[in-house]
């Protein structure tokens, strides 16, 4: 056995990994033993080159080799490789990254605070809205509305906030008072006859008479991902946020915003929130912000909420909330040197030319048996399996075709995510080029030739 090879039955002894078949997992071990990255390419250790079609996990934003943020994070590490931010002190990096981030930040916002994961900004937000509404003689407004299929983290309140099923279930999830109303996923879920604009008002509909379930007074907040990426990389249908808003503002709810994956360029704007004019009251980042090099998120919000939280740590002397990694000096650096290379690279515009290529190599996989659906938008894209494209009847989940496909793209070079029910979510980091695109579409098809054949062996 060779050093590669004890490594792999290491992984398989000892390593527990998240969102994985752990029966599968020991007797095979794991799926890919990445090694190196350049570009959009990662290399496992057999050898073999894949096209990174999933960005990692959404957050390779500026792919795997870039000098300039790894040179920064050495600078940093040889200065001051950690400093609190308890107790009132800070840094240089973190407070440049605070005054540039909320300047940046879509909506009225003043103020932020910084953590290791989007699951911890999701927790966070909760215990903040928790705390603003005490201090507003609302103690009662507690209750968190979110869509099936959103997904907010998974500590055990974000996790609770998301709508995926697997996640709560043999965890005694979700707590109490986290509460579902429907995804906006058009193509599965319309009525026949029935138009985008005209779901779009039903999605509302529920939204309302969810609102009038827990009762108007009792909702914390909405929360929502402009575009749902934990669901399968679903955008939007015509007309849905316009109506989803006017529901919010009818009852006068908070609407926070998750920007962990749409942000920073993901749909072709900075954020998701300008793609489709959302107006946020609070909102979450991540992933992107770092481009993936240093594991940092960030919860912003408006001087308002500041006000409440400040009147509760009158009472009490302190804020009572913090991480030891909170604003951590090198994420901070990492952070500001990437936001330096987007500015500098115009890496939204970047998206925005090789978008109408990404998306329209995307389309043309319509023309394949296996493909019901295709939707999106910048470098962000839903594949809809289906066994019946007439009536977008899905697969018996036994046949797993969305990880048939997964699989057999990995065989072909290309790193993809599948999504139940048989969705292929295809995100690709940023700074990918229209040959690359090219080339990794024509995987992805060889990819979706394979399991047909397969499946009709």
């Amino acid at each position: 056995m060779n050093a590669a090879q004890d490594l792999r039955a290491a992984d398989a002894r000892h390593h527990i990994h998240g969102h994985t078949n752990l029966r599968s997992h020991d007797e095979k071990g794991p799926s890919a033993m990445v090694v190196e990255g350049q570009g959009v390419w990662i290399t496992t250790d057999d050898g073999q080159k894949l096209i990174d079609g999933f960005s990692g996990l959404g957050c390779t934003s500026l792919g795997y080799d870039n000098a300039r943020i790894a040179a920064a994070a050495h600078e940093q590490l040889s200065t001051l490789p950690y400093a609190p931010t308890f107790y009132g002190r800070s840094h240089p990096k973190v407070a440049a990254l605070a005054e540039r981030l909320v300047n940046l930040a879509p909506g009225d916002m003043s103020r932020v605070i910084f953590q290791c994961s989007g699951s911890e900004a999701t927790d966070t937000l909760i215990k903040f809205l928790w705390a603003r509404n005490t201090a507003r003689g609302e103690p009662d407004r507690r209750t968190f509305i979110t869509r099936w299929r959103g997904y907010y983290g998974n500590t055990v309140a974000s996790v609770s906030m998301s709508g995926q099923p697997h996640m709560h279930e043999k965890f005694g999830l979700p707590l109490d008072g986290f509460v579902k109303t429907e995804t906006p996923n058009y193509y599965l879920n319309h009525i026949d006859g029935e138009t985008e604009e005209e779901f779009s008002q039903r999605m509302a509909d529920d939204l309302e008479r969810v609102i009038l379930d827990v009762g108007p007074d009792r909702v914390a907040a909405f929360a929502a991902e402009p575009m749902q990426s934990g669901g399968g990389a679903i955008k939007p249908p015509e007309g849905y946020w316009p109506r989803m808003q006017a529901v919010l503002r009818k009852h006068g709810i908070h609407f926070h915003v998750d920007e962990v994956v749409c942000g920073f360029g993901r749909t072709g704007n900075r954020w998701g929130s300008e793609t489709w004019g959302l107006e946020p009251d609070t909102v979450s980042c991540a992933k992107a912000l770092t481009a993936g090099f240093f594991p940092m998120s960030a919860l912003m919000f408006k001087e308002d909420m500041y006000l409440d939280l400040q009147a509760n740590a009158d009472d009490v002397g302190v804020l009572g909330h913090g991480f030891t990694y909170s604003g951590h000096p090198v994420g901070a650096a990492v952070a500001m040197e990437t936001l330096d290379i987007y500015e500098e690279i115009d890496l939204v515009g970047h998206v925005r030319s090789v978008s109408p290529g990404f998306l329209a190599g995307c389309e043309e996989l319509l023309d394949h048996p296996l493909v019901g659906h295709v939707g999106g938008v910048g470098l962000f894209c839903g594949i809809q399996l289906v066994s019946n494209k007439a009536t977008r009847e899905l697969f018996d989940p036994a046949l797993k075709v969305g990880q048939r496909v997964q699989d057999h793209a990995h065989d072909r070079g290309l790193y993809l995510r599948a999504i139940n029910p048989d969705r292929i979510s295809f995100m690709p980091p940023l700074i990918i080029n229209a040959k690359e695109i090219a080339e990794a579409t024509r995987r992805l098809k060889g990819a979706l030739d394979d399991t047909w054949a397969e499946l009709n062996a």
